[in-house]
């Protein structure tokens, strides 16, 4: 059975955060919220979670192709490629936002993320629930949106449904109260200049 904690965004009580980190770093699988739709996470560094997840939605594992969560930009350095300036500009002012953006993946990123492309999709949530956890672990988190069989469905805004549903296939849900319906703008920047490969909740008057 899932555990369920409530964790209010306003203000994260660092108790419950350390609660949620226990979970990933012994390699457990939790569902939490965002900034747009809920998403199954692990710590990177656990292979065998990453691949529970991947085969909570259907997925091959190196056919996958989930984002990370980082708590702020201090982490591309460890986790990319180098960024020139006009990216940077755009990633700072646009996150934290509704946006994932794919960068050329850096050194530190598991060979799972990056077999054949060589790039990873990064997150910062407006949302400090996850942003807390990924500074606490120390290291980035998976994103994998809670979908429907079909498509993200009215349940998925409502952790717990999100729990009743996945009780035996993940280890905590995060009650953060409800969800959107609509996922993040995903944007690619390994080119140099920004292509919208999805419109989600991101306005692309940012870009």
């Amino acid at each position: 059975m899932a555990e369920i904690v409530r964790i209010y965004p306003e203000n994260p009580n660092p108790r419950e955060i350390a609660r949620v980190v226990e979970v990933l770093a012994s390699g457990g699988v939790i569902v939490y919220p965002t900034d747009t739709v809920y998403s199954f996470g692990c710590d990177i560094s656990k292979p065998k979670a990453i691949e529970r997840i991947a085969r909570i939605r259907g997925l091959k594992p190196d056919k996958a192709q989930f984002a990370l969560i980082f708590p702020d930009l201090s982490f591309l350095s460890a986790y990319t490629k180098s960024v020139d300036t006009p990216t940077y500009k755009i990633l700072n002012r646009c996150l934290p936002g509704p946006f994932t953006f794919i960068l050329k993946a850096g050194s530190s990123i598991p060979k799972i993320f990056h077999r054949k492309k060589k790039t990873v999709g990064i997150r910062i949530p407006d949302n400090t629930i996850p942003r807390e956890i990924v500074k606490e672990l120390g290291r980035p988190i998976i994103a994998a949106s809670v979908r429907g069989e079909d498509e993200i469905m009215e349940y998925t805004t409502d952790p717990e449904l999100i729990a009743e549903k996945y009780e035996h296939q993940v280890d905590l849900v995060i009650d953060g109260g409800l969800g959107a319906l609509y996922a993040s703008t995903v944007v690619d920047l390994t080119e140099g200049y920004p292509e919208v490969l999805r419109e989600g909740r991101g306005s692309l008057d940012l870009l």
